[in-house]
């Protein structure tokens, strides 16, 4: 699903304009990005969390030349399913 598809289903289940949706939708997108970057957790109880994780420096290998080089510690966005989302995501696997 693409953000014009959830602003289209938002529109559906709310009666709102398509211009409202899509101003609703921009509105959580940028709540849960101003969080993150504030270094905050999201949650939406049922759906998930979203947070912000450290990944610490480490050393790999350049795939095309072989030769070792240092990865810089980088911090990542991390999201864990709710119970809710998880238990609907494993009943569609059965």
């Amino acid at each position: 699903m693409r953000k014009q598809e959830l602003v289209a289903a938002v529109k559906l289940s709310t009666g709102l304009t398509a211009a409202q949706a899509d101003e609703v939708v921009s509105s959580v997108v940028e709540q849960i990005t101003n969080a993150l970057a504030r270094d905050e957790t999201v949650t939406l109880v049922g759906f998930g969390s979203f947070r912000t994780k450290l990944r610490a420096a480490r050393s790999g290998k350049n795939p095309s030349t072989g030769a070792s080089i240092a990865i810089p510690a980088s911090h990542a966005v991390s999201f864990k399913a709710g119970e809710k989302l998880r238990n609907l995501v494993a009943a569609k696997s059965e």
